[in-house]
C-alpha cells in the first residue's frame, strides 16, 4: 500500500467523546463511499453525514485520500477484532492455511462493496499533495498483529524473519486484492495465489 508523503500530524482523538467523533465520520465516510465512489464523495458531504464541523473533519483526517485510507484501516481493524483472534487461533497445526484463509476472507468481505474497495485502493495510489503524516510499519497494524499471533506470537516477541514475513504477506495480500478489485485475476485465482504465497513464506 502507498505511503503518504510526510506532513503536519493530524489531530488524534484524546477523550471518549472525540474518539466517537472520529468513528462517525469513518462510518459516514464508508457509507458515502459505498453508495457513491471515491470522486463523487464530497468532505462536506461526510462532515454533514457524520454530524461534525468541517473543520473537524479536516483536523483528524487532512484530505480525501487520508480519510480513505483511514477507512480502509478502521474496516481492517473492525475485521481483525471479529474474526482475527477467533478464526484459526495462534497455535493452530497449519499457520500458513489459517493466515491464508484471514487475509482471504479480509478480501471477500471488503469487496462485498465495490464503490467503497475502489475508493480506497484509488485513495492508497493517490500522490498526496496535502498534509499527511508518515505511516508505521504494516507490521504493528491490527492485520499485522493478528498474522503474527497466528505465527504463534506477539508483535513484542516476534522475530525479524517473522516480522518480514508478515510484512511481505501483507504487501502480497494488497496486490491481489487489487488484482481481484480490477478482474485481472478471478476471485479463485487470487485464493490459490493467496495460499501459494502464505505457504511459500510460512514453511521452514
Amino acid at each position: 500500500m502507498a505511503r503518504p508523503a510526510e506532513g503536519r500530524q493530524p489531530a488524534a482523538p484524546m477523550s471518549s467523546g472525540q474518539a466517537a467523533r472520529r468513528v462517525r465520520i469513518l462510518r459516514a465516510a464508508s457509507e458515502l463511499g459505498a453508495r457513491e465512489g471515491l470522486a463523487s464523495v464530497q468532505m462536506h458531504d461526510v462532515a454533514k453525514e457524520a454530524g461534525v464541523a468541517i473543520a473537524t473533519l479536516y483536523r483528524y483526517f487532512p484530505s480525501k485520500p487520508y480519510l480513505f485510507m483511514a477507512v480502509l484501516e478502521w474496516h481492517i481493524e473492525q475485521f481483525v477484532g471479529g474474526h482475527g483472534n477467533t478464526a484459526g487461533a495462534a497455535g493452530g497445526t497449519d499457520p500458513a492455511a489459517d493466515i491464508a484463509e484471514l487475509l482471504i476472507t479480509l478480501s471477500v468481505k471488503l469487496l462485498d462493496s465495490p464503490l467503497l474497495a475502489s475508493a480506497v485502493a484509488l485513495s492508497s495510489f493517490t500522490e498526496y499533495t496535502s498534509v499527511v503524516p508518515a505511516r508505521a510499519d504494516l507490521v504493528d497494524s491490527p492485520l499485522g498483529q493478528a498474522i503474527l499471533r497466528h505465527l504463534g506470537g506477539g508483535v513484542r516477541e516476534a522475530s525479524e524473519t517473522d516480522r518480514s514475513r508478515a510484512r511481505l504477506l501483507i504487501y502480497g495480500w494488497w496486490g491481489l486484492f487489487v488484482a481481484m478489485l480490477t478482474e485481472e485475476l478471478t476471485t479463485e485465482e487470487a485464493e490459490t495465489n493467496m495460499r501459494l504465497a502464505a505457504r511459500l513464506l510460512l514453511t521452514p
